[in-house]
């Protein structure tokens, strides 16, 4: 698959997928409490490849001399375990994850700069705060005096960090030193249009006249990981299975860590096994024998069917199918699509 010539545009690399035209519907959290009849439990085992070179930052710079390798004046670091092995810290793909199911599900925004809290059209937008009143992002990964459903483990992986470059990036401009609004960000009423995401490109820029040396996972590094979750519905579990890239009609991959805007940060996934447990009868199994029942471990044909399963509900109850086909056209992978030459 390859995206539209429509969307081959590359005069910026990133797109603003508008607001739903409907207010978010706000609810209380299912809670941790207890286990819910009526929802699923359990956990994802991912393998995640990167598709495109992945750096996510230290946020420290060393001499070269100081990672053994002379050559390189300065490089900036990648986070690596106690064993050197490369990671990416589950906060990560918690952050890349949410903002994609906060423009699905018609939900508030996570986070909101100054300028768009000054300069949404409706405050009903910004990041919840009352515990009972959350939006369906919030109810599943938390806000304000509330914990989210899923949680996410470090990716790790084996392999030794290679060496790439990346040029100097420049912090977005949605309002000018002139205090006049940026119109790729802002309307002609000075309203925000919407949420930001970065275009995957087949490639990443590696060269420039500026920029730093960085520790990064090389193209077709292989990190593992798992995703737990607890009191999902079907349709919450279901969006969660899209964003992960497993809806044939709609194959999107993730994009994760810096250098997003030159190209850097595309991983897919791949779902290797799910445990799940379904219902009071299946939680009472699970915690009634030392060996869990077959019916909770998927692999095959049989986690195919239950991932089906959970998308179709997604598309039925939950999913803002204007805002999906709009992502697919941004995240959507693999793509003919070009990283931007010049100023990023």
């Amino acid at each position: 698959m390859t995206n539209s010539s429509e969307e081959m545009d590359t005069s910026k690399p990133y797109k603003l997928i508008p607001f739903p035209d409907e207010l978010p519907s706000l609810k209380p959290p299912a809670g941790h409490d207890k286990f819910l009849d009526n929802c699923l439990h359990g956990t994802l085992f991912l393998t995640l490849t990167v598709k495109t070179p992945l750096h996510i930052s230290t946020g420290v710079v060393v001499m070269g001399e100081d990672i053994s390798n002379s050559s390189i004046p300065l490089i900036q670091t990648m986070t690596q375990g106690v064993k050197k092995e490369l990671i990416i810290q589950g906060s990560s793909l918690k952050g890349c994850i949410r903002a994609v199911y906060e423009a699905l599900t018609n939900s508030t925004l996570g986070v909101a700069s100054k300028e768009v809290r000054d300069n949404i059209s409706n405050k009903k937008r910004l990041p919840c705060l009352k515990k009972e009143e959350l939006c369906p992002a919030s109810r599943i990964f938390g806000a304000m005096n509330c914990q989210g459903l899923v949680k996410f483990t470090d990716a790790k992986c084996e392999q030794v960090y290679s060496i790439g470059f990346m040029p100097s990036l420049y912090s977005p401009q949605p309002q000018f030193s002139d205090r006049t609004f940026n119109s790729e960000y802002f309307d002609d009423n000075e309203q925000v249009r919407g949420r930001k995401f970065y275009y995957q490109t087949n490639r990443a820029i590696d060269s420039g006249e500026k920029g730093i040396s960085v520790q990064q996972a090389g193209t077709e590094y292989i990190f593992t990981t798992s995703l737990q979750f607890m009191n999902l519905k079907s349709e919450e579990l279901g969006t969660l299975l899209i964003i992960l890239g497993q809806d044939p009609q709609y194959p999107i991959a993730l994009k994760v860590g810096a250098g997003k805007p030159i190209g850097m940060g595309t991983m897919t996934v791949e779902i290797t096994e799910t445990r799940v447990i379904q219902g009071k009868k299946e939680l009472c199994d699970r915690y009634s024998t030392y060996t869990p029942p077959e019916t909770e471990f998927l692999t095959g044909s049989l986690q195919q069917e239950f991932i089906e399963k959970q998308i179709k509900a997604a598309k039925s109850n939950l999913i803002e199918i204007t805002q999906l086909e709009e992502l697919k056209n941004v995240l959507g992978y693999p793509t003919n699509r070009q990283p931007p030459e010049g100023v990023y």
